[in-house]
């Protein structure tokens, strides 16, 4: 039985190399930027993480706090090309979900997608997200209670 966990990124797998399809790339950061930003968010206890399959990462999450709006913002999530399609994503965010719940700083996590991304607005309504009727930049918003 594989097991799927969230592992923090160190100097010995930075490097490894996770891609969306084509048609998604202009949705996803790629890796450098996502620990680019992850880095210059430092000071709001940003975290990057692989999403793990046994020993194999097959996706990438970051995210940090947002002081004023007093939640976490899962800023960036995608699961690489190979391994879309296989209910990774969903169970991916469970096991996030399930930290952020034991972290208990804050009650409540907001994220945006890109207008017309809508794998994705489907993956984050069936993890509970809900629209704020908020769009920033082409960004819709989506909040979730935890």
């Amino acid at each position: 039985m594989s097991t799927l966990s969230l592992t923090p990124i160190d100097g010995g797998h930075w490097r490894v190399r996770l891609s969306v399809r084509e048609d998604q790339r202009h949705y996803v950061s790629d890796t450098a930027n996502i620990l680019a930003r992850a880095y210059a968010l430092r000071e709001q206890r940003s975290v990057a993480l692989h999403i793990t399959l046994d020993d194999t990462p097959i996706g990438m999450l970051m995210y940090h706090d947002w002081e004023e709006g007093e939640c976490y913002v899962l800023s960036q999530f995608f699961i690489d090309q190979r391994w879309q399609g296989q209910g990774y994503g969903y169970a991916a965010m469970q096991l996030l979900l399930d930290e952020f719940r034991r972290d208990g700083r804050w009650n409540k996590v907001d994220l945006c997608y890109c207008e017309g991304d809508e794998p994705a607005m489907k993956l984050y309504e069936k993890c509970g997200f809900i629209h704020t009727g908020e769009v920033d930049e082409g960004e819709v918003i989506m909040r979730l209670e935890l």
